[in-house]
């Protein structure tokens, strides 16, 4: 693939500073009107509820499933999570488990440095699916993007597409990593060229992860391929995103720049853990810690 074509069909010279002014703008004038409980049900609904520990057992994800499963039970009313998002070994336990008809998320392919060879990448993937994963999230290799070797970087993604259909495949492009506007949207397009069914911001195992910014960047990658190839794709912000304040920012942002075909859990998730509580505190009134 020409990559300088690529770019060149788009507007990929995004400033830092216009972008961060335009974020504030969007929040300062359409934040209010979806800070409410309803906005509050639907964020909680597009939850990839989350465990990426060292020490994750089968026992808690076991315990996990289980509140998935019993959610409506205690919160009638209240739509239940989209996906459980866990690591490979532990996909056959979510799925065992899970009686609930939401997706099994994984976490594959060198997950989250992405320092492996392509062979092990790919296997993992595939086995991931094999086991019952639904969704795969990947991260891109963010030193060869780095080092402008998008070819390898779109190969990687590619391959691994094919490895895992029909599994959705979700592309982490670890935006704190790749710092700049205009590295977020040209990573973007790549890995929506390369078959990315969602994009996402981070992994939530570096410093910086889903930050407004980010947000509004990879909205704006979407909608521009959207509108160029009629393609749609999936955004997921990752890591960070734990306050129900925070969520409303973010589907504030995608609400503004997707518009309301985008609004919904089969176009935009969450990545989080502790999230899921903290929403349902907003819902409910009260302090709740369910899951």
């Amino acid at each position: 693939m020409d990559f300088n074509e690529l770019f060149d069909a788009y507007n990929c010279h995004l400033s830092d500073d216009e972008v961060k002014n335009t974020v504030a703008t969007i929040l300062k004038d359409e934040f209010d009107a979806n800070n409410n409980i309803d906005v509050w049900k639907q964020c909680l609904h597009q939850i990839d509820l989350t465990t990426l520990n060292g020490d994750d057992t089968t026992a808690k994800v076991k315990k996990m499933a289980q509140k998935v499963n019993e959610f409506s039970q205690h919160f009638p009313g209240i739509p239940n999570v989209a996906a459980m998002c866990v690591y490979p070994a532990l996909v056959e336990t979510a799925k065992q488990t899970l009686t609930e008809p939401i997706g099994i998320a994984a976490v594959a392919a060198g997950f989250p440095a992405s320092q492996t060879f392509i062979e092990v990448k790919v296997a993992e993937s595939a086995l991931a699916v094999h086991a019952g994963a639904t969704e795969i999230d990947i991260v891109i290799s963010q030193g060869k993007f780095l080092e402008g070797k998008y070819q390898e970087v779109f190969d990687e993604i590619a391959e691994i597409k094919a490895a895992i259909a029909p599994a959705h495949l979700k592309v982490i492009l670890e935006t704190g990593a790749l710092k700049t506007a205009e590295n977020i949207y040209k990573a973007s397009l790549i890995a929506m060229a390369a078959g990315a069914d969602f994009i996402k911001t981070s992994t939530g195992k570096i410093a910086v992860n889903a930050t407004p910014e980010a947000t509004y960047v990879m909205c704006c990658a979407i909608r521009d391929w959207h509108e160029a190839t009629g393609q749609k794709v999936n955004y997921k912000p990752a890591g960070g995103v734990s306050t129900t304040e925070e969520a409303v920012q973010h589907y504030t942002i995608v609400k503004h720049v997707l518009g309301k075909d985008w609004l919904n859990n089969e176009s935009f998730r969450f990545g989080a853990s502790r999230l899921a509580n903290n929403l349902l505190t907003s819902i409910v009134g009260t302090e709740t810690k369910y899951f």
